[in-house]
């Protein structure tokens, strides 16, 4: 709960930075830094109170604990700020203002402290955090009662509210921001083999699916995969609430673009939809295009655009299993205004995906690669494809069937050594029994 003084505080930091036009500042830091000194000015006039009243002066604890709230509610999410600053924090669940879950690194779950008096003090605060933490600002009421926005730290949050008994908040962080193939390597979400091919594949410019199911490191496996291409290639990167945020890396990232959907404003207008956002991204001349979760009708332009020139592009999608992804790519073509049908979506599939990637997590908090699936072309209407890598569940992905002769090509060329059909791609005493 907030500190004795905090609302004074509060009350005072807010007029001043309401009088000085903060907007002017523009640069979030030097907003901050006004309002930590408007912060000291106004702890400052309450020791002189107490000092006149011969009261105790506030210790040093405690003024820096009241900062460190007004500064969380003005430019953060107030007491879940706390939450944030540890490091081993993974997952935030907010079940109403009084029921909190923390989830840390390595699987451990415990509840933490209430974060509001009450849930309208709850809704209040996403609501002040809809308005200020997002590239765009994003409505949280009655009308739209569900917000996705990404947090300064790279972190995401969802919220509802009225749709359900009380509002609930969950955050999901990104705790591996400038993660590498060689940083999933040490992880142990690929082993040596795999990380070497994927790497292969990502400079050979092959197309790529990366698919699981929440909370299994899509982004993060895509993150890597993208931060194996050539520092110059153009990338144009497409998603709902920004979170590969490849531009905060110019040296991996020379030239990036980030489009960010939007939704509609009060009036009912002024929506931005990831398929707009994919048809506008093809006129502007991209090396590789990003999409960063398939979802919806915007599947169909992304074939398109990997069917008629932009090879190495990439996206993410919800599913099960690596064969699985086909099915589920088929059915949002179906929902998409062409309505365009399985047989033709399963042709386009063939003809523009190289392979797709499958990731899940364990029940003991690791992540890791656990299929590879070449796609090889169609017959009868169908995705035919080739599980090249595959685990047994204890171990990430080892080699399972040989790669196409033309594919092998393509990799050797980017330096991965395919073994002949029928041979190991790693010595005996390394594989993972499948």
């Amino acid at each position: 709960m907030a500190c004795p003084h905090f609302e004074r505080v509060l009350a005072v930091v807010t007029q001043r930075l309401d009088q000085t036009e903060t907007d002017r500042l523009g640069d979030r830091h030097e907003q901050k830094a006004l309002a930590g000194h408007f912060i000291h000015e106004a702890l400052d006039m309450i020791a002189a109170d107490r000092a006149r009243a011969f009261l105790t002066p506030i210790g040093e604890t405690d003024e820096s604990r009241i900062a460190d709230e007004v500064l969380a509610t003005l430019f953060g999410l107030g007491p879940i700020e706390r939450l944030l600053a540890d490091e081993s924090v993974e997952n935030i669940s907010v079940n109403g203002c009084d029921t909190v879950w923390v989830q840390y690194a390595g699987g451990v779950k415990r509840r933490a402290e209430a974060i509001a008096e009450s849930d309208d003090e709850l809704v209040a605060l996403i609501r002040k955090a809809a308005a200020r933490l997002g590239r765009n600002e994003r409505r949280f009421d009655i009308a739209n009662p569900f917000l996705d926005l990404r947090l300064p730290d790279g972190s995401r949050l969802n919220a509802v509210m009225a749709v359900s008994e009380r509002p609930a908040v969950s955050i999901r962080r990104h705790r591996h921001e400038q993660v590498t193939l060689a940083d999933l390597c040490e992880l142990g979400t690929v082993d040596k083999t795999l990380r070497d091919f994927l790497y292969a594949a990502v400079r050979a410019r092959m197309s790529i699916i990366v698919c699981g199911g929440t909370n299994a490191g899509k982004t993060t496996l895509l993150r890597a995969l993208l931060n194996a291409c050539n520092p110059d290639e153009r990338l144009i990167t497409i998603e709902d609430r920004l979170e590969l945020c490849l531009a905060a890396d110019p040296d991996r990232h020379r030239d990036v673009i980030e489009l960010e959907t939007r939704t509609a404003n009060i009036e009912g207008t002024g929506e931005i939809t990831m398929q707009q956002l994919v048809r506008n991204a093809l006129a502007m001349s991209p090396d590789r295009l990003i999409v960063g979760e398939v979802r919806g009708p915007e599947v169909v332009d992304m074939l398109s655009a990997l069917s008629t020139g932009n090879d190495g592009s990439m996206c993410t999608i919800h599913a099960n299993s690596s064969q699985a992804a086909f099915s589920k790519i088929a059915t949002y073509a179906l929902r998409s205004t062409e309505r365009i049908p399985v047989e033709a979506t399963n042709r386009m599939i063939a003809e523009s995906i190289d392979f797709v990637v499958h990731i899940s997590r364990g029940k003991n908090g690791q992540r890791q690669v656990g299929s590879v699936r070449e796609v090889t072309g169609t017959s009868l209407g169908e995705v035919n494809s080739a599980e090249v890598f595959a685990s047994n569940g204890s171990c990430p992905a080892r080699p399972r069937s040989p790669l196409r002769p033309t594919t092998q090509q393509r990799l050797a060329d980017f330096g991965f050594d395919c073994s002949p059909p029928g041979q190991e791609s790693v010595p005996e005493d390394q594989q993972c029994p499948l």
